[in-house]
């Protein structure tokens, strides 16, 4: 009987937001996949977790994947962690899982810490339905993904570096439109959080002028819900948190 891949949400910042279900999953596995044991080795200490580390990213995924797979099929238990968040989303998962779909491989996954959902909530825009875009593609395709996204009616969620924060905000409002509704979202879950709002061309004014630091969350209005008659604000208005 094969064992179970189990897929282990980690905490995007603060360590408390740790289940006591991931602990015990991790304690108990066989084997944990990291992808960075250096990072995972800290969670790991936290939590007592004394379960063998390997490390599992993108770019030893191809070549791990046959022997992960052995593995599980002799009867072990492996859990993946990412350094922070859940794997999978916009990090190493996806192929391991899929496999595991294709050999009839059982797979659990936690529920836990993912960055963009707090962030789409704190926005305070539409987020019964949206689409999680993850990383714009750095060069080739970005300007026309930029524009499918500008043109469509969901809300949509990038995730990006401080570095090219400025650059996606100017890409944003001329595709979108500078009145067009956003937030950015930085350091979720950590002692340093915040969340600024306003239109694309107040954030834009705004991160030119102070540099931001950590992971970010871009999240931008629709662009059906950005049409609607909107309560005029105060030039003035652009909040943060």
């Amino acid at each position: 009987m094969s064992g179970t891949l189990y897929i282990v949400p980690t905490p995007v910042g603060n360590l408390s937001d740790m289940t006591p279900r991931a602990i015990e999953v991790l304690q108990q596995s066989d084997l944990i996949l990291a992808e960075d044991t250096r990072t995972s080795k800290v969670i790991m200490n936290k939590f007592g977790i004394e379960t063998p580390m390997h490390s599992h990213h993108k770019y030893n995924e191809h070549q791990q994947l046959e022997s992960v797979i052995s593995r599980l099929e002799e009867g072990q238990d492996i859990a993946l962690v990412s350094d922070a968040g859940t794997p999978g989303i916009s990090d190493p998962g996806f192929m391991l899982s899929r496999e595991c779909r294709r050999r009839g491989i059982k797979v659990i996954t936690l529920p836990g810490a993912t960055a963009f959902v707090p962030a789409l909530v704190s926005s305070g825009l539409p987020c019964d339905r949206f689409v999680f875009e993850g990383f714009l593609p750095p060069k080739k395709g970005r300007s026309s993904r930029i524009s499918d996204l500008a043109n469509g009616d969901l809300t949509f969620i990038i995730y990006e570096s401080p570095l090219r924060l400025v650059k996606t905000l100017e890409q944003l409002s001329e595709a979108c439109g500078s009145d067009r509704q956003a937030s950015v979202s930085r350091e979720i879950s950590k002692l340093h959080e915040t969340t600024h709002r306003g239109s694309l061309k107040e954030l834009l004014a705004y991160f030119t002028t102070n540099t931001p630091k950590g992971e970010i969350v871009i999240i931008v209005d629709g662009k059906t819900s950005a049409a609607e008659p909107k309560i005029h604000r105060n030039k003035y208005a652009f909040t943060k948190d």
